[in-house]
């Protein structure tokens, strides 16, 4: 089974590298998306109904399966021998900003099912500021993984 990780190895980094652009577009957006629904929408009415089917459709048809395939593959190229020092601090930082990350992807999706059940819902000021984790978070893992600290 490792011959054929380490075989398929540039094409399990391409489709990961993917993933992850695709988990995060969707990290970035989905607070966007909640910003304006709290500040400009409400809870109630035809355009709350838009937004509940935007929300619902990139969390469960692009986000979800992005993270999950993120994982699935990340975790491929870290059983294939030589691509993770496991002894060195990075392949750690980078796990701590991953969990992190599937974290506050879990944070999202409650606040999805918190606007479907009609609150109570955070402000727009504070999914703005929700807005800027995944940031934070996406500048730990790069680094990790590129300067290998």
């Amino acid at each position: 089974m490792i011959d054929l990780l380490a075989s398929l190895y540039p094409w399990i980094k391409a489709f990961h590298i993917m993933s992850v652009i695709a988990w995060m577009a969707a990290l970035f957006y989905l607070p966007r998306l909640y910003v304006y629904h709290a500040e400009q929408v409400g809870l109630s009415g035809d355009t709350h109904a838009l937004f509940q089917t935007m929300e619902y459709k990139l969390l469960k048809v692009i986000m979800t399966p992005a993270m999950i395939a993120t994982w699935v593959l990340g975790l491929c190229l870290a059983l294939i021998p030589g691509v993770v020092e496991w002894s060195a601090v990075w392949p750690w930082t980078k796990l701590i900003g991953i969990l992190a990350m599937s974290g506050f992807h879990g944070w999202l999706s409650a606040q999805r099912r918190a606007f479907a059940a009609g609150g109570p819902v955070k402000t727009g000021r504070q999914y703005r500021m929700m807005n800027e984790v995944p940031t934070l978070l996406m500048v730990l893992i790069v680094l990790s993984v590129v300067v290998k600290f």
